[in-house]
């Protein structure tokens, strides 16, 4: 933790101040679902609990936002999401490359495994963005999120894995058309967004990355 932050924050709690009482798999299929009974230390230093929790077991996962700073556009996906089955305006989502973390990857391997089989393209470099939390109040899955720099020259059409069930169409468009689908809400799910984000703010910079 750096100075900055413990400024602003007294130094949080930690694994040690939580208790669990009992876990077991209440459901096991594509996903896992554990249900957990626990308790943790209060902020006044008592304890609160047992009490229990589902959690959503997802684990690992890499995004990847892919910019071309010579041609100034982004690669972006498009597939189906069953999340998003009642999307007002589809549930064919526009997203980044991803993918999850598997046992003994690091998060740039990831990075350059997904990049090639969802877009076609390989990443020269890549520049760490954040890793954040999805949904902690009900699911463990956290996301290394990442800026992959490519040529896009030629990048598109069809991909995915045929026994991953994955029918990828990609898109490669200008920062500033994939920035209006952010406005306008076309783009509307958070890893996207928040890669977007982070371009527009870095924008100046990222454009003379060479590749």
């Amino acid at each position: 933790m750096n100075k900055f932050s413990m400024s602003l924050f007294p130094a949080p709690m930690g694994t040690q101040d939580v208790k669990i009482d009992k876990k077991e798999t209440v459901y096991e299929g594509f996903f896992r679902m554990d249900k957990i009974t626990l308790g943790h230390r209060r902020f006044n230093g008592e304890w609160l609990g047992p009490f229990s929790r589902e959690l959503f077991e997802r684990g690992q996962a890499v995004c990847v936002l892919l910019y071309d700073p010579a041609r100034d556009q982004v690669v972006l996906t498009e597939q189906f999401r069953i999340g998003a089955i009642e999307d007002e305006r589809s549930p064919w989502l526009i997203e980044l490359v991803a993918g999850m973390v598997e046992s003994g990857e690091t998060y740039e391997e990831v990075a350059l495994r997904e990049s090639e089989e969802e877009a076609g393209c390989v990443p020269s470099k890549l520049i760490p963005i954040c890793n954040y939390w999805v949904s902690p109040g009900g699911t463990s899955e956290r996301v290394g999120l990442y800026c992959g720099l490519v040529d896009s020259d030629g990048v598109g059409g069809l991909h995915g894995l045929d026994d991953e069930h994955e029918d990828i169409r990609v898109h490669c468009i200008s920062f500033a058309e994939a920035y209006q689908a952010v406005e306008t809400g076309i783009i509307n799910n958070a890893a996207t967004i928040m890669a977007l984000q982070w371009l527009k703010i870095n924008h100046t910079e990222m454009k003379r990355c060479p590749l």
